[in-house]
C-alpha cells in the first residue's frame, strides 16, 4: 500500500504528552490540599508561614524583651521549686519553643510559674530530700508524667475535662497558694534556716518564733532589692528591665561586699559538751530518719509487688510500713526540737587553743570563750549537719556555682515506685498546669481575636513537658507575665518564644558565671512580688456574692489548701469533690414553684409574692431543671404536697417551659402521677412542653395516656382551657385579662 501524500520518508515523531484531565487535576488538588490539612495539623507552626521581615523582626524584639525578666524569675522559681537554679533556666529554653511551637495561641509563653514551682516541690518533697539527685530524678519523672497526661488527653480531644474543676475551686487554690508562696520566701528574706517538719503551717509557726534569729544583713539584702525594684519599676523607660537590673546590681553588691560566707567543721570541733552532743544526737537520729524513709520506699514497692501474687504478705508488709512510719514520726519530731536548739547558736571561732600547732579550730558559743583566748569576730550558724560534718554559713546565702553550657538530653529514670507516688501529683499539676495556660490564651485571644483550640493547646504543653523531661525540665505550663509582655511587647506568633528561648540558651552558655554572687534574697523578692497579683480578696468576695455555694466552694478550697500544705492536690481535690457534690445536691433538689397570676401579667411565684391570688380549684406548677433519675423522687413529692394543700382541686398544670430534658426515670414518674392523680379525679394538664420531652414521651406513648387535649404550647392557652372546663370561662385568678394570642400555624 502506498504511503500517504507528505510521510513518505518522514521519520515517526514523538507521542505527544498525555492531556490532563479535569478529574485527574482535581484528584490532585485534592490529595494535595490532604496532605496540606495534615501536615498543618502534626506541625501548627506552618500556619505562621510565610513569614514577613516585619513580623520576623518584631518577633525577635518581643523574645529578647520577654527572655531579659523571664531570666532572673526562671532562676528564682526553680528555687521555690527545691532544685537548682540553673534548672528553672532549663525551663525557659526548651520546654518554651515546644510550646510556642505545638501550641494554638500565638502569643502564650510557656515556661516556668510559682503555682506550679510551688506544687513540684509540694509532690516531690515528701519523697527526696531538695536539692538532691534522687529529688532531681523525680522531678523529671514527675514532667514526663505531666507531659504524657496532657499530651494523651489533647489527642483524644478531651481539652473540656478542665471544666470539671469549675472557676471558684481555681480562685480558692490560687489564692492560698499564692500565701503559702509568699510567706514560704520568709526563710530567704530574713536569713532564717527553715524547719522541715511536714506541715508548712507549723513551719512557719516555728520560723516566725525564731524572728529572733533573723540575719540582719541578709534582711538589709532584701530590703535594698525590694526598694530598688520598686523604684525601677516606675522608671518607664527601664522598668521593663528592672529586674535584670536589680539582679546585676545585687550581685555586684554582694560579690564587692563579701556578702556569702560559708565553711564546714566537724563535730569534734564543737567545745562546748552539752552543745556537741545535742548536734551527735541530731545526727544520729538523722541517719535513722533516713534508713527509716529508705525502709518504707523499699516495703511500699513490696507491697505493691505482692498484693497480687501474695495478699496475706502485702498485708503483713502494710502492718510493718504503719510502724515504720510511726517510728519515722516520732524520730522526725524530736529531732526537729534538737534543730530549734542548734538553730539559735552563735558559734565563734578559736584558733590555735592551748598554743597547740596543728590543732584545728574550735567553735565556741559566743559569750562563752575562756578567757585569755582571742576568738574570730564573725559569728557562725548552723546550716545543716550532714554525718559528722557541721555546715556552717557566717554571711548571706548566694546562687553559687552555676553549671555552664545547655541541658543534656537523658532519659528520665522510670520506676513502678516513682510512677505510683506521683501519679496523683502528676494529673493535678497537669489539668492547673492546662487551665493556667487556657485563661491566659483565652485573655491574649481576646485582643488579638485569635481563634483557639483548647485541645491544640492541650497537646502544645504536652509537647513542651514531654520536651522538657528528656532536658532536665520540671513541669511548665502558660505563663501570666510572660504572655503578657509578649503581647505588649509586640509578639505577633511563636517564633518570639522561639527567639526567647535562644536567647536563655545564650545565658546558659555564655554568662552563668556571674551569676554565682547573686543574693538568694534577691530571688526572694522576685518571686514575693509576682505572686502578690495572685492574692484576690476582692474576687472571692465576689464570688460569695455571685453565689453562696460557690463562695463556699471557694473558701473550702483555701482553707483546704492553707491547712493541708505542703499536699497542695488535697485542697484542689477537696475543692472539685464539693463542688460536685453541691452541683448534684441542687439537682436533686431543683425549685418547684406554685405559679399566681401578677399585676404585670406573668405568672409569678407565690413564694416570691405570697399577696397574689391562687384558685382552690386549680395548681400551677413549674419545675426549673431537667427531669432525670436524681431529681425524678424530689419532683414527684412537690406536686404530691401540692395537691394535699388544695384537696379541693381539680386541675393541675405543669409548666414545662424550663424542663430540657427527661430520662426514663422521669418518663416514669411523670406517668405514675398522671395514673394516680387521675384516679383522685385530679386532671394533669402541660403545657409549653420542649420537642425533646415532648419526643420521650410521644415514643413511650405517654402522650396518649395524657391525651392530646390536656397539652398545649402555652401556659396561657392551657388556663384558658381549664377554666372553660371548670365552666368559668372568661374569669379565672390566674388568667389574663385579655385573651392569649393564639399560635402561629
Amino acid at each position: 500500500m502506498p504511503a500517504r501524500a507528505g510521510h513518505q520518508g518522514c521519520p515517526s515523531m514523538p507521542d505527544s504528552p498525555p492531556r490532563v484531565t479535569p478529574a485527574a487535576w482535581l484528584g490532585r488538588r485534592l490529595a494535595l490540599a490532604a496532605v496540606d490539612r495534615t501536615a498543618r495539623r502534626l506541625l501548627p507552626f506552618l500556619d505562621w508561614l510565610p513569614l514577613r521581615m516585619a513580623v520576623l523582626h518584631g518577633d525577635m524584639i518581643a523574645g529578647i524583651t520577654g527572655a531579659l525578666i523571664l531570666v532572673p524569675k526562671a532562676m528564682a522559681y526553680a528555687q521555690l521549686s527545691g532544685l537548682p537554679v540553673h534548672y528553672g533556666l532549663y525551663v525557659a529554653f526548651v520546654p518554651a519553643i515546644l510550646g510556642a511551637l505545638w501550641g494554638s495561641s500565638r502569643q502564650l509563653a510557656t515556661g516556668p510559674v510559682a503555682i506550679l514551682s510551688l506544687m513540684t516541690a509540694a509532690a516531690l518533697t515528701p519523697l527526696a530530700e531538695p536539692f538532691s539527685d534522687q529529688y532531681i530524678e523525680l522531678a523529671l519523672l514527675l514532667t514526663l508524667m505531666v507531659g504524657v497526661i496532657q499530651f494523651a488527653l489533647g489527642s483524644l480531644k478531651l481539652g473540656t475535662i478542665v471544666n470539671f474543676v469549675s472557676h471558684p475551686v481555681i480562685l480558692g487554690f490560687m489564692n492560698a497558694a499564692a500565701i503559702i508562696i509568699a510567706l514560704s520566701q520568709l526563710e530567704l528574706l530574713l536569713g532564717i534556716p527553715p524547719a522541715r517538719s511536714g506541715s508548712f503551717l507549723r513551719d512557719i509557726g516555728q520560723l516566725l518564733a525564731n524572728l529572733g534569729q533573723t540575719h540582719w544583713p541578709t534582711l538589709a539584702m532584701a530590703v535594698f532589692a525590694f526598694g530598688l525594684l520598686e523604684w525601677l519599676r516606675r522608671q518607664h523607660r527601664i522598668s521593663k528591665v528592672a529586674m535584670l537590673i536589680a539582679v546585676a546590681a545585687t550581685t555586684l553588691v554582694s560579690a564587692v561586699l563579701g556578702f556569702e560566707r560559708n565553711d564546714r567543721a566537724s563535730l569534734a570541733q564543737l567545745a562546748d559538751p552539752p552543745l556537741r552532743e545535742l548536734a551527735e544526737a541530731y545526727a544520729r537520729a538523722d541517719q535513722q530518719a533516713r534508713g527509716l524513709q529508705a525502709a518504707i520506699y523499699a516495703q511500699t514497692a513490696e507491697q505493691r509487688r505482692l498484693e497480687e501474687e501474695d495478699p496475706r504478705a502485702a498485708a503483713s508488709i502494710q502492718q510493718l510500713l504503719q510502724v515504720l512510719k510511726l517510728d519515722l514520726a516520732d524520730t522526725s519530731a524530736a529531732n526537729a526540737e534538737r534543730w530549734q536548739t542548734l538553730l539559735r547558736a552563735r558559734l565563734v571561732r578559736v584558733d590555735g587553743v592551748h598554743g597547740a600547732d596543728g590543732e584545728p579550730p574550735r567553735l565556741y558559743p559566743v559569750g562563752s570563750v575562756p578567757e585569755g583566748v582571742e576568738a574570730d569576730a564573725r559569728a557562725w550558724r548552723i546550716r545543716r549537719i550532714a554525718g559528722d560534718e557541721l555546715h556552717l554559713v557566717g554571711g548571706g546565702d548566694v546562687v553559687g556555682s552555676v553549671p555552664r553550657g545547655l541541658p543534656s538530653l537523658r532519659a528520665p529514670t522510670i520506676t513502678l515506685e516513682g510512677l505510683a507516688s506521683l501519679l496523683s501529683a502528676a494529673l493535678v499539676i497537669a489539668l492547673v498546669g492546662f487551665m493556667e495556660s487556657m485563661a491566659m490564651a483565652k485573655a491574649l485571644a481576646a485582643k488579638t481575636r485569635q481563634r483557639l483550640s483548647p485541645n491544640q493547646e492541650l497537646i502544645g504543653q504536652g509537647v513542651a513537658n514531654l520536651g522538657g523531661a528528656f532536658f532536665q525540665s520540671y513541669p511548665a505550663c502558660g505563663s501570666f507575665t510572660g504572655s503578657a509582655i509578649n503581647l505588649q511587647a509586640g509578639a505577633k506568633t511563636g517564633f518570639a518564644m522561639v527567639f526567647s528561648g535562644l536567647f536563655v540558651a545564650a545565658v546558659l552558655i555564655v554568662l552563668t558565671p556571674l551569676l554565682y554572687h547573686l543574693p538568694k534574697a534577691t530571688l526572694g523578692v522576685i518571686i514575693l512580688l509576682a505572686v502578690v497579683s495572685l492574692i484576690t480578696p476582692g474576687a472571692l468576695l465576689h464570688t460569695w456574692r455571685a453565689s453562696r455555694s460557690d463562695g463556699m466552694v471557694a473558701l473550702t478550697t483555701f482553707v483546704v489548701t492553707l491547712a493541708t500544705a505542703p499536699d497542695l492536690d488535697k485542697g484542689i481535690l477537696t475543692g472539685a469533690g464539693l463542688a460536685a457534690l453541691l452541683y448534684l445536691w441542687r439537682t436533686m433538689q431543683p425549685r418547684v414553684a406554685e405559679l399566681a397570676r401578677h399585676p404585670d401579667g406573668a405568672l409569678r411565684d407565690i413564694k416570691v409574692f405570697p399577696e397574689l391570688p391562687t384558685s382552690p380549684e386549680l395548681i400551677a406548677l413549674r419545675f426549673d431543671d431537667a427531669l432525670f433519675f436524681a431529681n425524678a423522687a424530689f419532683f414527684e413529692d412537690a406536686v404530691l404536697d401540692a395537691v394535699a394543700r388544695k384537696p379541693q382541686a381539680k386541675y393541675l398544670l405543669i409548666v414545662g417551659s424550663a424542663i430540657n430534658q427527661m430520662d426514663a426515670s422521669g418518663e416514669e414518674v411523670v406517668r405514675h402521677l398522671v395514673e394516680r392523680l387521675r384516679a383522685s379525679g385530679i386532671t394533669v394538664v402541660f403545657a409549653g412542653l420542649k420537642k425533646q420531652v415532648l419526643d420521650v414521651m410521644r415514643r413511650t406513648r405517654l402522650d396518649q395516656l395524657i391525651g392530646a387535649q390536656h397539652i398545649f404550647p402555652h401556659e396561657d392557652q392551657a388556663l384558658a382551657a381549664i377554666y372553660r372546663w371548670l365552666g368559668r370561662e372568661g374569669r379565672g385568678e390566674l388568667q389574663l385579662t385579655t385573651p392569649p394570642i393564639a399560635p402561629v400555624p
